[in-house]
């Protein structure tokens, strides 16, 4: 039996995750910005899982939810970090008052919480699951503000992934594709500016069209996350569906032909030796 802290459980990934932790027996920690949204969850695993407020870029929350669940469980062995929203809009279209939050949320507040649950996985071990995308594998017009975000996201998480392997701790970096949940709804958000000049480019209009129509079946994606935080052989990354892989096919192989183009000019920059 696993215990699970969890945040971004009001919709998506992140209340399916704790509510497929719960039923197979797990322990569950589900959090959530405002707690009401989440609240009848638990009602059905009396004793396996909790709800708590948490804010994510509220470092004095983070540390409250897990001495909550230390106080509760005894501690947690598997931190998913999954609370998060989208920016869509050309990087000129955007402003401060748009980006900066979602900076807050999505990357300043995986680093806080990670932060205040350190000190617990230390101590016995275990996993970090850090909720990335496909646009945390390579950028594209239209999607810059939140490809900046889950790229953010991948080199914190290489980066704890080779830090944390002395205490037994290991992370994985999940990257799904489009899948049918509410991110492309109420996790989404758009520029406000309109500039002809990125019509063309700004996906502003993406939603629109793809919202409910994802071919990614979401109950498949849990089960393979679940399968990779029990496996003794889990990757660091993990693509989920055909189109993210697609995405990193496409990515190392356009990093590989301009490696390869470039090599005899761009290793030939050391100073000349003796």
């Amino acid at each position: 039996m696993k215990t699970w802290l969890i945040t971004g459980c009001s919709s998506g990934f992140g209340q399916r995750l704790a509510l497929a932790a719960a039923q197979r027996g797990d322990r569950v920690i589900a959090t959530a910005r405002n707690v009401k949204t989440i609240g009848e969850m638990a009602e059905p695993f009396a004793g396996r899982m909790i709800t708590l407020p948490l804010d994510v870029t509220d470092a004095a929350a983070a540390k409250a939810a897990v001495a909550n669940a230390v106080e509760t469980f005894g501690g947690f062995d598997v931190l998913v970090n999954n609370a998060g929203y989208g920016l869509f809009g050309a990087i000129e279209e955007g402003t401060p008052e748009e980006y900066r939050p979602m900076f807050e949320v999505n990357m300043f507040g995986l680093i806080e919480t990670t932060r205040a649950a350190l000190p617990v996985l230390r101590r016995s071990g275990g996993t970090i699951v850090n909720m990335s995308s496909g646009a945390g594998i390579a950028g594209s017009g239209g999607g810059g503000y939140y490809n900046a975000a889950k790229f953010a996201v991948e080199g914190i998480s290489e980066a704890l992934a080779d830090e944390l392997t002395p205490f037994g701790i290991r992370v994985l970096i999940v990257e799904p594709g489009p899948f049918r949940t509410d991110f492309l709804g109420r996790s989404i958000t758009i520029a406000a500016k309109e500039m002809l000049e990125y019509a063309a480019s700004s996906r502003k209009h993406y939603r629109e069209t793809n919202n409910g129509n994802q071919a990614g079946d979401p109950d498949k994606a849990i089960a393979v996350i679940l399968q990779a935080v029990d496996a003794d052989n889990a990757p660091l990354h993990l693509p989920l569906g055909p189109i993210a892989h697609s995405i990193a096919e496409r990515k190392l192989a356009s990093f590989r032909r301009d490696i390869d183009a470039w090599r005899d000019i761009t290793i030939a920059t050391d100073f000349d030796q003796p």
